[in-house]
């Protein structure tokens, strides 16, 4: 692939000034299942340790855990999907700037069954809405990842009764409460599982049910691999369902420690035109997974 001489020289210039260039350049970024369930990662990755000689360690998580991760200071950046919460991570001082990425879209999906009738439903909350009257089984990844945060916005436009559920994350010795919404007395239908994308994919797919799921992991599972999963997108294409990635650096000022110098050559480089290119060009069984935002 073609390298781009801007961007190689930026990094370049930006490489020079980092410590007399320290033998310890590697970056650790939280990120979220999606972006390395994709493959996406597989792709840029080695492409950028090539012409850069720095690694990126990934740590892999739903957005809020990899939210949690820049506020204590546990990685250099965070690269996630949920826009409003990293617009807050940057508000509160944890991070110094959000440079969009990419976007791809969430589709619902369901079995070929489709019980609760819900097929072609252009209205992503009318098909939300019409999984809870069937009563049909809906599996949540209930992770506090930008998909469950995108799953919570949508029941809440279904007009459907919601509860609020708190549950206590602890890590590190330090106790945090995490609050989401479901539906109200959906204890014979709706799953809260606590997983992955892939992983939930699956077991929606065992159980025949509905899920939300980010459309690029969703391709991964339907046509690159084997068994491929037999679940449908029954609804799709609503400007609700689009899914916008963002990667943010941790701010230093709040954790010294952070590699910020680096952190930002990687940025860069991201958000350049040659990994862009990268990006729009990746596919899966000719399909495209991401479209490139930065620029």
């Amino acid at each position: 692939m073609r390298v781009k001489t801007g961007s190689i020289l930026f990094v370049v210039l930006f490489l020079c000034s980092v410590n007399g260039w320290s033998s310890e350049r590697i970056l650790t970024m939280s990120t979220t299942t999606s972006t390395r369930s994709s493959g996406l990662l597989d792709i840029l990755l080695p492409v950028f340790e090539s012409e850069t000689g720095i690694k990126v360690k990934v740590i892999t998580k739903g957005t809020g855990a990899a939210i949690r991760d820049g506020e204590d200071g546990n990685v250099d950046l965070i690269f996630v999907h949920a826009k409003e919460r990293e617009l807050d991570f940057v508000k509160e001082g944890y991070g110094t700037k959000r440079y969009p990425v990419m976007h791809n879209d969430f589709v619902i999906l369901g079995p070929a069954s489709d019980p609760a009738k819900i097929m072609g439903e252009k209205t992503a909350s009318k098909a939300f809405a019409g999984i809870a009257e069937a009563g049909s089984l809906f599996v949540s990844r209930g992770d506090d990842s930008g998909t469950h945060t995108k799953e919570q916005q949508l029941w809440l436009a279904s007009g459907v009764q919601l509860d609020t559920v708190t549950r206590t994350i602890v890590k590190k010795g330090k106790t945090k409460a995490v609050s989401s919404k479901q539906p109200a007395d959906s204890s014979k239908w709706y799953l809260s599982v606590g997983q992955g994308m892939g992983k939930v994919i699956t077991y929606a797919d065992e159980k025949q049910g509905y899920t939300l799921a980010d459309r690029g992991t969703y391709i991964k599972y339907k046509y690159g691999k084997s068994p491929a999963i037999d679940l449908l997108i029954v609804s799709e294409g609503d400007v609700a369902l689009v899914n916008p990635y963002g990667i943010i650096p941790v701010n230093p000022e709040m954790h010294p420690h952070v590699q910020y110098k680096l952190a930002m050559v990687f940025i860069h480089w991201l958000t350049g035109r040659h990994a862009q290119e990268m990006i729009n060009g990746y596919r899966l069984q000719g399909k495209q997974l991401f479209y490139p935002d930065a620029g």
